[in-house]
């Protein structure tokens, strides 16, 4: 219907019938009627409204979970009190509960929030003139501790860089240190873990709980579902349909919060969100246990220098229908030894055996002029006219909603997606796949791992990943390789050996242990010197693989 007024056209939910709306312009979702008076905000008629708020607590670091576009960067904002509410009212809305001691605060300007921001690589877009890291820091420090953020978060070597000069694991520890040298009584941390290693990620996650103190809140959006559980102490859900509408749930313990949103089911609300529920058991199919192994592939010794760094190969074998993970901290050498695998020159020739290899690399530049479909039926067109391909990796990746957009208008997300399935879609003996779960949600995570390890079982191949959510690794992982050795000055990589005998040596290492959880048998960090970790450490069991 159109406004006579204004002779715009506008939508009334009321009157609007999804049969009548053609070729999908529109989408009519049915939206929960039993909240409708919990909703907290909408930017406008038609458009994405979130139900209800995460509620902080003092002293305590609130951890939040769910897709994107569900909502919690805007439950962030309203929060720090960058956002008014619009569909609210904090006296009836939020009475008598954790929220109105909160926001009270906020209104009489008690409380003063802070926000690490989730695009870490826009920073230097966004600073004004020539500053080193040094100068910024000094700019903004307010606590006497920028010496010990320098050393936790290893900022001591770039100091004398500019923003721009930095990788994207610099600048995010560059904004999670610009954070934490700053006095406030609320300290939000939008995906700090983005671009870190495993070791890098569980020592921020230290850095942000070392914020806590008595009336100071900590909130945490992470993805990585092992961080998120090292690092909070209660967590609230939010489910929905992305960018439509958004519920946060009660805040839980971390464990049941986390395996809340693997079940896709709320058990205090009654209520599936999800069709399916998310486990991590290794050999879930017994199919998987029977397959035959009918090829294997061999690599010599090998090194490359680079520069300074100089990376040393172990002589290793593979087979077909296997997963082969990488693990090592960044600047060990795992992506130089993918180069290696596609066809670059070590530095002393050797007998390499030629494979036909499939690379999904690191960084993704667009820079195709023209749709998705376009750039599938160009690059794969075989594997994306097949059938099987389509049910096996087109469809569980999503990337029927996106087919007709431009892929230079794409989000982060959106690019790995597409970058994962022509990867796959190429014919290929070994897929080489560079962080795979850069920029994807908790939940994409596990589907493209599905989506990975399916496709490399029934197609007969072999793939070598490099991953730092733990999880997804473990999940993936046949066997690892585990680079050892001083970041960005040399490194030795070992043969490929078993899941658990390799990931004991990696967790060793950086004196971390893992449990998994009995429920769903998701990895979990043991809290550092807790009576599981100290147990762990003694036996020298620093992955235990049973529930």
């Amino acid at each position: 219907m159109a406004d006579q007024n204004t002779r715009i056209a506008i939508i009334d939910a009321n009157k609007c019938r999804p049969k009548r709306c053609a070729q999908e312009c529109k989408k009519i979702i049915n939206l929960p009627t039993n909240l409708e008076s919990e909703v907290t905000h909408r930017y406008r008629a038609n458009a994405f409204k979130l139900h209800r708020l995460p509620s902080p607590r003092p002293g305590q670091v609130l951890g939040l979970v769910g897709t994107n576009g569900i909502g919690k960067s805007t439950a962030l904002n309203i929060l720090a009190g960058k956002v008014k509410p619009n569909l609210g009212r904090y006296d009836v809305l939020f009475r008598g509960s954790e929220l109105q001691n909160y926001f009270t605060k906020i209104l009489e300007d008690n409380l003063k929030a802070l926000i690490k921001p989730q695009y870490v690589d826009q920073i230097p877009r966004a600073i004004k003139g020539t500053h080193t890291v040094n100068e910024m820091l000094d700019g903004k420090l307010q606590r006497d501790n920028k010496a010990e953020m320098c050393e936790l978060l290893e900022l001591n070597e770039v100091l004398e860089r500019e923003p721009g000069q930095l990788s994207g694991g610099e600048l995010q520890r560059f904004a999670i240190a610009i954070a934490c040298i700053q006095n406030a009584d609320v300290y939000m941390f939008d995906e700090p873990s983005s671009y870190l290693d495993i070791k890098q990620r569980l020592q921020a996650a230290r850095v942000i709980r070392s914020l806590l103190h008595p009336g100071c809140y900590v909130i945490a959006v992470e993805h990585d579902l092992s961080v998120l559980d090292y690092l909070s102490d209660f967590i609230c859900c939010l489910y929905g349909k992305p960018s439509v509408y958004g519920v946060v749930t009660m805040p839980a313990s971390v464990r049941e919060g986390i395996n809340i949103f693997l079940d896709g089911f709320i058990p205090t609300e009654n209520l599936r969100f999800r069709d399916d529920s998310l486990t991590f058991k290794m050999n879930e199919n017994a199919e998987e246990l029977i397959i035959e192994k009918t090829r294997r592939y061999s690599y010599p010794a090998m090194t490359k220098t680079i520069g300074s760094f100089k990376l040393t190969v172990e002589p290793g074998e593979f087979t077909d229908s296997e997963i082969i993970v990488m693990l090592g901290e960044n600047g060990t050498g795992k992506t130089t030894f993918v180069k290696l695998l596609a066809g670059d020159i070590p530095d002393q020739e050797t007998d390499k055996q030629t494979l036909n290899v499939s690379l999904k690399p690191q960084k993704i530049a667009p820079k195709f002029p023209g749709s998705v479909r376009a750039l599938l039926l160009k690059q794969i067109r075989t594997a994306f006219m097949h059938p099987q391909f389509q049910t096996d990796v087109v469809k569980p990746m999503s990337l029927e909603a996106i087919l007709d957009q431009d892929v230079q208008t794409l989000s982060g997300g959106e690019l790995q997606r597409v970058a994962i399935v022509l990867a796959l879609g190429k014919p290929a003996d070994v897929y080489l796949l560079d962080e795979p779960s850069s920029f994807l949600d908790s939940e994409q995570r596990i589907v493209a791992s599905k989506v990975i390890k399916r496709y490399i079982l029934h197609s007969k191949k072999t793939a070598f990943v490099i991953e730092h959510d733990f999880i997804m690794a473990t999940y993936l992982a046949d066997r690892v390789i585990v680079f050892g050795g001083k970041p960005a000055v040399a490194a030795t990589a070992t043969p490929p050996q078993s899941l658990l005998t390799g990931m004991n040596k990696f967790l060793a290492s950086l004196e971390i242990t893992f449990r998994r959880d009995p429920t769903n048998y998701r990895p979990r960090v043991n809290k550092l010197n807790s009576v599981k970790d100290k147990e762990q450490k003694t036996s020298g069991n620093y992955f235990f693989l049973e529930s």
